[in-house]
């Protein structure tokens, strides 16, 4: 006999809320809204959000040095590697993608990593997991923390997804909490044991499944300021009947916003005072939490965006790592940018208004300015004209 699942939840709303008010909400819930906790830094933009992304492709930079870019400005960008990856103030695993964690949240993952454990493997298989793994465990007890390549290497010499026997036991290992990873060396993780990385007080599995989930669920509602049952779920990748078990729990407030046809929660500080504050001028990473589910994008900003760095160079439309251009609490365009030596390079441009111009002006000597280039050269934009009123703008800089 088969239980049927549990309907979506469909709450009586408390609050109605414009689509302005709703827009400006999840502006300053992620940063982006009033004045910048510049005392916290970049540990303090970690904990606001939750969770920020990491990811490969670099351009201007990689995406978790432009998420605090985007919100604390031209900050040093050494400063930001030290503040994630020293003191064992965060920790690397599975959220949104593969993400940087606050270390408070380690215990909240834990259902994670049961899940993890008790599917008995990840998408490579060990050999011969015993040995493997007591081999890695051994290696990191005896010579403390190492990267793959330290432990043995990464690859098998095969094709490049062809992982080593002790790569893949180290991943393994990551999955399911035996070892943690707190620093990243050269774009390469650094393995350890958890009883030297993490607390004492936070190192535990203790809280049940509910829980965790519960916690994920009020700390999604927080960083994201209202949303749907998918753009909570979404930003720590919870099935949507997680959300439906726990919401109840979480502390959220149902709402109606305007324009929205599905039913809508809202974190509760949020709506205890009127979002005011000067909006930031910034070019925002495609893997930037603000637009991480492309539904919420459109719904809040009337904005259609799509990360082309997996498409065939000929049917992109706006390049390869295209990032939207956020100004007066609006996204206004977008610009594929590159660096040749000394130059910011805008291979491509547009705007969805020609008083962006200005604003994307802005953003992109700032940017320059932050990686150290001194030159900015505009190669393409959706017409002459933009390409024209930008470039004058950057003279006027």
């Amino acid at each position: 006999m088969t239980t049927a699942p549990s309907p979506t939840p469909t709450p009586t709303p408390s609050l109605s809320l414009s689509a302005d008010e709703a827009r400006r909400i999840a502006l300053r819930a992620q940063g982006f809204l009033g004045a910048p906790d510049r005392r916290g830094g970049v540990r303090g933009v970690l904990r606001h959000l939750g969770a920020v992304q990491l990811d490969t492709i670099s351009v201007l930079a990689r995406s978790h040095e432009l998420v605090p870019y985007a919100r604390l400005g031209a900050v040093g960008r050494s400063a930001v590697e030290a503040s994630y990856w020293s003191e064992n103030h965060a920790f690397e695993y599975w959220s949104h993608a593969a993400c940087i964690l606050p270390m408070e949240e380690w215990p909240h993952f834990a259902f994670r990593r049961r899940a993890n454990k008790a599917r008995g493997h990840r998408w490579h298989i060990l050999e011969d997991k015993h040995h493997s793994t007591k081999t890695v465990l051994d290696r990191l007890a005896a010579e403390g923390p190492l990267t793959s390549t330290e432990l043995g290497g990464a690859k098998n010499g095969g094709e490049w997804f062809e992982w080593s026997e002790t790569k893949i036991a180290v991943e393994w290992l990551l999955d399911v909490g035996e070892v943690v990873c707190t620093e990243r060396r050269g774009w390469k993780r650094v393995y350890d044991l958890p009883e030297r990385a993490v607390p004492a007080a936070l190192l535990h599995d203790e809280l049940d499944d509910r829980e965790c989930k519960r916690r994920l669920v009020a700390l999604a509602g927080q960083s994201l300021g209202v949303g749907t049952r998918s753009d909570i779920a979404d930003y720590h990748r919870l099935k949507k009947q997680d959300f439906d078990a726990v919401v109840e729990d979480a502390g959220l407030v149902p709402v109606e916003v305007e324009g929205w046809d599905k039913p809508a929660w809202a974190d509760p500080s949020a709506l205890a005072s009127v979002p005011r504050g000067r909006h930031r001028t910034t070019l925002l990473s495609p893997f930037d939490s603000l637009i991480w589910e492309r539904p919420r994008t459109e719904r809040i900003f009337g904005f259609t965006h799509r990360l082309e760095a997996y498409v065939p160079k000929p049917r992109r439309i706006h390049g390869y790592f295209a990032m939207p251009l956020l100004a007066g609490g609006r996204l206004q365009g977008r610009v594929d940018p590159a660096r040749e030596g000394t130059t910011l390079v805008a291979r491509q441009l547009s705007l969805t208004t020609p008083k962006a111009a200005r604003p994307m002006a802005e953003a992109l000597r700032e940017a320059a300015t932050w990686v150290g280039c001194d030159t900015i050269r505009i190669d393409r934009a959706s017409s002459p004209a933009e390409a024209e009123a930008v470039t004058a703008e950057l003279s006027t800089l």
